[in-house]
């Protein structure tokens, strides 16, 4: 494995969007290896293939919705799409790609997503909350979109920190 550099806003590669994956070989196996490391090293909860610079349809997300005494673990999509979504949520979220800066975004509370795994093997994952926002942002990377296209508006460091966001979405 080996860590890849995360590519930063400004990077047209973040704009395009992904092609299909179409063959499920060593190759593929060795970018989500080193997508993993990458995300892990980074502190993050996502990682979509255009934020290291490989226009694939390839996602990863941390699952942190896990019973008290397990360990959050990561889910790999491969070619996915959003299949049912409900519910909704509106609050902060960055990105790997725009460190440092937050932006109100509404997302759906409860996301169903079908894709395949790294054998081509194909499944439905469900997300609720933290990971729901991630499979959309994430998926969002694969059609060339940004966060901050979608955020209603961008946070100030003292917003973020102080959580007086947290009135505007609640009315």
């Amino acid at each position: 494995m080996a860590l890849r550099n995360i590519v930063l806003e400004g990077d047209r590669v973040l704009h395009k969007k992904c092609r299909p994956v179409t063959e499920f070989d060593s190759r593929l196996h060795q970018l989500i290896d080193d997508m993993r490391e990458t995300l892990e090293d980074a502190d993050g909860v996502g990682l979509a293939a255009p934020q290291v610079g490989v226009l694939r349809r390839i996602v990863i997300v941390l699952e942190t919705n896990v019973p008290e005494g397990e360990e959050p673990y990561m889910i790999e999509l491969i070619n996915p799409e959003i299949t049912a979504k409900s519910g909704e949520q509106n609050g902060p979220e960055g990105c790997l790609s725009v460190p440092g800066r937050f932006g109100l975004v509404e997302r759906p509370m409860d996301v169903t997503v079908r894709a395949k795994d790294r054998y081509g093997k194909e499944f439905e994952v469900s997300g609720h909350e933290l990971t729901a926002r991630a499979f959309c942002h994430e998926l969002d990377h694969l059609e060339g979109r940004m966060f901050t296209q979608c955020a209603s508006r961008m946070l100030s460091n003292e917003e973020l920190e102080s959580g007086s966001w947290m009135d505007e979405v609640n009315s």
